[in-house]
């Protein structure tokens, strides 16, 4: 397995269409589902933590959190459908139960809620059953399952009564029931009238009362299952009516009357002052209860317009999915169909301003995300998506750094190295942008339609673009189109460079996987495999070899035009593929959204991790310099970010320093517009600084004046408290004498009561012992009597027993006399008996035999049967059993089918963008088609003409091949004389090649040679440098020449430096051997490539003779050939007279009808030809 690991780290995204797919666990922490997870989001620490879906599921449908914030349950549909129970106080969030329909077969559970207590769960099942499931969930039982509603009518929620366990509220179109479970089944409790009510909503606000919301924007109250009114929503305070007949009757009437444009109350949440609820898109409404048991609309809270979108799809108008309030009631979430987060804090006092909602984490992508680029100098990456934007994100601080939105799909994005521009790919241009501070600016644009893929080089000079099948590279700093990329028959469909930018490596939809020389602009390698539409391709580490992914289910590594290695995939196709910078890791992503870590260089047997991460195919993947994430993108729109580590939790050492910048752009009007506004708020600042001041000192003066007043009313009631005081201290003073006085008296009572207790209990001590001497002296009396009776008794029963066995023995042998004569009769019986038993055994016997025979009769008729019915249950079962492997067949076919399908929706929305670039270009070409359709029919009216002369002529030309026989036999013989001056020529060809063979190694040796003398030329001057150095240091050493001892030290460091040992000498020595044999080498090899240049101009001049040979006789042949061609046209003439003699001729056959044998056996026109 890999040695390196990838930690999923954070996720940029939401997933749409999951009910209930917002939740709070804690004040701080939210769970929504992003990707194939769950994420536990802390809004504060701004850390995630993720829960993965199981492998086999296929889609997210259901979350629902218990009243505790304890529990998670995750509804995912797969093969059956399965609700999963996840403990969030885990710090992994471990699966505690995983709870099915039992033998039901079903595909999803839409929705599920759980009880008060925690205890039981509800799950609502998919149409066309819609069955609800009432599970016990710590013991996966299921305790009982309901219809809910019929197959028209689907179900959109499903709740617990917060104060009754067992009572439980089901709604959705036409359908508002409330059920209770009771001896082991769910029984209905309400029956309203709601058939024409679409009900997309519920929340219970006390054990009796829920609120419903509909699609027609109307709030509608229900007590005990039963409708009583409807809040009105323009209204401040709601009233009950007396009247409740009159009440159905009108809010019957307005459903029906209402239009399609009122807004839709698509969730609703209560919370302990009233509810809240949505009113139409991006508007919340909040309502609070009065004291006459109505509900008052007190504030109203909206998603904020964004700055950067465009017209098309402004933010304030998302569709709201789901809300949540925080345990403590202080923050309102929600999530959007656009798939974005808000919150609100619902703490804040401003009630009268229009209040906004604020992004929960961020601003996220909402459709398909095409294009991921990063930079080396900024930990920044690049999005472009389906959703008109291109987004800048920071990898390291995890926050939105720069988002824009556009009129046109972004299909592509680039990030420059230095993180400063931007390259985004648009149907109709290619961009070059500025990032500046605070926006996307284009600069620079180029004529490259429909660009999918485009990428910067490492070194930043050089950009590539795809248009279809055509690679453009172009200058970043001339903007000139330096070379086009041609060879692909079908899209590319990616690109990477080298690290040294001479090579680009580029894979297509054709099945090749080209690299390209960009300097040359020549392909260096290819390898084609038609059967396979590659999707990804990278460079290994080193830049050796090229590894690539497709349709064929496999990873590929190919080096010099052949596939060295092949990793299968498992059924699944890889889509996307990035390598590590260290070349220890391959990550790929697969179609079905999960990533893969597969070790490097490539097992050969199937070895990864694979890791759940996208519900969508991953569109593209890419490693960040420093090696410290593997960032992925999908179709699900949403950004992962992963931490790659080895396996013990250290993340890995990048080979290079990577320093991050903080450099930005700005435009010069911006930045003078940015210090005019600093100045004007500074000039108001020292305005607002002047007049609070001037407040300031009103204020001190009114509050010192207030002060004063203050301590003199406080100083009169400090001294009157002060008299109380003294007051309540006298009377504390006589209390406490009187107490002291009542205390003495008590202990002098106390201590006589004491005195006479003790004398009292003395006396009765006295004589309680007296009487204790007196029964000890009885009880040894007792004793002592006790003794000498058990003494008689033991004797009296030792004599007792003497007699009893004297008298026992008599008795005995008594009876062994009677046993002895009894014995003798018995036997005597027993033989009686046996006769008996004989005879009543035989007649037993008879009437046994008898009744055998008439069960054996019905017993065969029986097997008979039994038989019969085998024989059909067996056909039955294996009717049942094909049956089952039909279903299951078509199930894998199915599921292939959905698979084929998402592939197919990728190619379609590719395919539709190509179609509309056609169309462009047919209506241009329809014009020139007309013009070229006239010349056509004039050309077509020509060729029939001509092939009237055709067939003519074909005739006329049948009859000479007869007479041309002769002359075909000459000209056969000049092409054999021809063929052999070919093959002479062939042979000369192939000298020709083998001396320029010889010739190219003969420079391949001058090139040695040459390098051999740039390296001796090289120890020339090294030589050189070593003499002036020498001197320089002999003209110091003369400066020492007074001075014996300095001049002995630097003769030493000299001779040291600059004389050689014996070894080196002698490696000298055999260097100079060395050289005089490459010189000889060197000699001879001159040699035999100047003759070999004598004998290349001798067959030059050889082959020139030949040429000149050959020329002739081709000139004698032409000439041959004109005259032939003279002689068939005297041919034609005479086949003309034939036809007149042929036709005179038929005409006097007609007139002679006796000779019609002869005429029949003449050729006709047709045997001619």
């Amino acid at each position: 397995m890999a040695t390196v690991v990838a930690q999923s780290h954070f996720i940029f995204g939401l997933r749409t269409g999951v009910s209930s797919n917002l939740c709070f666990v804690d004040e701080e922490t939210v769970v929504f589902p992003s990707g194939n997870n769950c994420v536990c989001y802390n809004t504060i620490q701004r850390c995630q933590r993720f829960i993965p879906a199981s492998e086999k599921s296929q889609f997210m449908r259901a979350l629902a959190i218990s009243a505790n914030r304890r529990y998670l349950a995750v509804s995912e549909s797969g093969e059956k459908a399965t609700v999963t129970v996840f403990d969030l106080q885990h710090e992994q969030g471990r699966k505690r139960k995983v709870l099915t329909a039992g033998e039901m077969l079903v595909q999803e559970f839409v929705c599920m809620a759980f009880s008060p207590d925690s205890k039981y769960l509800i799950g609502q099942t998919g149409g066309p059953e819609w069955i609800l499931v009432f599970w016990l969930w710590e013991k996966q039982k299921i305790l009982a399952t309901v219809k809910a509603s019929n197959s028209t009518n689907p179900v959109t929620q499903v709740s617990f009564n917060p104060y009754n366990n067992m009572q439980l509220c089901v709604s959705g179109t036409g359908v508002f029931k409330l059920f209770r479970y009771s001896e082991g089944a769910l029984k209905q409790s309400s029956f309203p009238k709601v058939e024409s009510i679409n009900f997309l909503c519920h929340t219970w606000m006390s054990a009796e009362r829920v609120i419903a919301g509909t699609d027609t924007g109307r709030l509608l109250v229900f007590e005990s299952g039963e409708l009583r009114r409807e809040i009105n929503m323009a209204s401040k305070a709601v009233h009950d009516r007396s009247d409740r007949q009159v009440e159905m009757k009108r809010i019957k009437e307005t459903h029906m009357d209402e239009s399609a444009n009122v807004p839709h109350v698509t969730a609703i949440v209560s919370y302990s002052k009233g509810f809240a609820c949505s009113l139409g898109p991006g508007t919340v409404c909040l309502f609070e209860k009065n004291a006459e048991d109505s509900y008052r609309r007190s504030r109203q809270i909206q998603i904020p317009a964004d700055p950067y979108s465009s017209e098309l799809s402004p933010a304030e108008h998302q569709g709201i999915d789901t809300m949540c309030i925080s345990p403590a009631e202080e923050t309102l979430a929600i999530s959007t169909d656009g798939g974005q987060l808000y919150s609100f804090s619902l703490s804040s006092a401003e009630m009268n301003k229009e209040e906004h909602f604020e992004f929960l984490s961020q601003s996220f992508h909402s459709k398909s995300i095409t294009g991921l680029s990063v930079c080396v100098r900024k930990p920044l990456v690049a999005t472009s998506s389906l959703d008109h934007s291109v987004r800048i994100w920071n990898y390291e601080t995890k926050v939105l750094e720069l988002y824009k939105e556009f009129q046109e799909e972004a299909f592509s994005v680039a990030l420059h190295p230095t993180g400063l521009f931007i390259l985004v790919g648009f149907s109709d241009k290619l961009r070059l942008m500025n990032l500046l501070i605070d926006d996307i600016r284009t600069f620079k644009e180029f004529t490259v339609r429909g660009c999918r893929e485009c990428s910067f080089s490492h070194g930043g000079h050089m950009f590539a673009a795809v248009n279809g099948n055509v690679i453009h590279i172009y200058s970043v700093l001339s903007f000139e189109n330096i070379i086009n990329l041609k060879g692909h028959n079908g899209k590319v469909h990616g690109i990477e460079w080298s690290l040294d930018d001479s090579r680009l490596v580029s894979c297509g939809a054709d099945g090749a996987v080209y690299e390209w020389n960009i300097r040359t602009g020549k392909r260096g390698s290819e390898s084609v495999l038609k059967s396979c539409s590659y999707t990804g391709v990278a460079f290994s580490s080193d830049c050796k070899t090229i590894l690539a992914v497709g349709t064929d289910l496999t990873l590929k590594e190919i080096q010099d035009c052949q596939v060295l290695r092949e990793v299968p995939g498992d059924d699944v196709a890889h889509t996307a593929v990035a390598v590590s910078h260290s070349g220890r890791v391959v990550f790929t992503g697969t179609s079905n959204g999960t990533v893969r870590a597969i070790k490097y260089p490539l097992p050969i047997q199937k070895e990864w991790l694979m890791y759940q991460a996208h519900c969508g195919p991953v569109t593209k993947m890419v490693i960040t310099y420093d090696e410290q994430f593997l960032l992925t993108v999908s179709e699900d729109g949403c950004l992962l970010m992963w931490k790659i580590m080895d396996k013990e939790g250290r993340g890995l050492k990048s080979k290079r320093e990577i320093i991050h910048t903080e450099e930005i752009l700005v435009t010069k009007s911006d930045l003078e517009e940015k210090n005019q506004n600093m100045l004007e708020l500074k000039m108001r600042l020292e305005e607002l600084q002047m007049e609070n001041e001037y407040q300031l000192r009103l204020k001190d003066i009114n509050y010192n004046e207030k002060i004063k007043e203050l301590s003199d009313k406080f100083t009169r009631q400090i001294e009157s408290l002060k008299m109380m005081q003294q007051a309540m201290k006298t009377e504390m003073e006589k209390q406490e004498r009187e107490h002291q006085e009542s205390s003495a008296e008590d202990t002098v009572n106390h201590s006589k009561d004491l005195k006479d207790l003790e004398l009292s209990y003395g006396q009765k001590l006295i004589v309680e012992h007296e009487r204790y001497q007196d029964l000890q002296q009885e009880y040894e009396k007792m004793q002592e009597d006790y003794e000498k009776q058990l003494k008689a008794a033991e004797e009296s029963r030792i004599q007792s027993l003497e007699e009893v066995t004297q008298l026992y023995e008599a008795r005995l042998q008594e009876k062994t006399h009677l046993l002895s004569q009894c014995q003798e009769e018995s036997q005597q019986q027993t033989r009686e008996f046996k006769e008996i038993i004989r005879q009543v055994q035989e007649d037993e016997e008879r009437t046994i035999h008898d009744i055998q025979i008439k069960y054996e009769k019905k017993l065969h008729t029986e097997k008979e049967t039994n038989t019969n019915l085998k024989g059909e249950t067996g056909v039955m079962t294996q009717k049942v059993y094909n049956l089952q492997r039909q279903i299951d067949d078509r199930c894998t076919d199915m599921n292939k089918m959905k698979q084929e399908r998402q592939r197919l929706m990728g190619l379609t929305r590719s395919l539709e963008s190509d179609i509309e670039e056609l169309k462009r270009q047919i209506s241009g070409h329809e014009k020139t088609n007309q013009d070229k359709d006239k010349t056509i029919s004039s050309l077509k009216k020509k060729n029939q003409e001509l092939e009237k002369l055709k067939f003519v002529l074909d005739f006329q030309l049948n009859d000479l091949k007869k007479e041309i026989e002769p002359q075909q036999d000459d000209i056969n013989e000049k092409m054999e004389r021809i063929h052999l001056l070919e093959e002479e020529l062939v042979q000369i060809d192939n000298r020709n090649t083998q001396l320029n063979l010889t010739v190219f190694e003969l420079r391949l040796k001058l090139r040695t040679r040459d390098k051999e003398m740039q390296k001796e030329m090289q120890k020339m001057k090294d030589l050189e440098t070593h003499l002036q150095r020498l001197k320089a240091d002999l003209h110091n050493c003369v400066g020492f020449i007074q001075d014996p001892r300095k001049l002995k030290g630097t003769v030493q460091t000299i001779y040291a430096r600059y004389v050689l040992q014996p070894d080196q000498v002698e490696k000298r020595i055999v260097d100079e051997d060395i050289q005089r044999a490459f010189v000889r080498q060197r000699d001879h090899l001159e040699r035999t490539v100047s003759s070999l240049q004598t004998r290349l101009v001798k067959s030059a001049e050889d082959h020139e003779r030949v040429y000149v040979k050959i020329m002739k006789e081709n000139v004698t042949l032409i000439t041959e050939i004109n005259e032939l061609r003279k002689e068939l046209c005297l041919l034609r003439t005479q086949v003309k007279d034939y036809k007149a003699q042929l036709a005179t001729f038929k005409r006097s056959s007609k007139s002679r009808p006796n000779s019609e044998d002869g005429f029949k056996k003449e050729p006709k026109p047709e045997d001619i030809n």
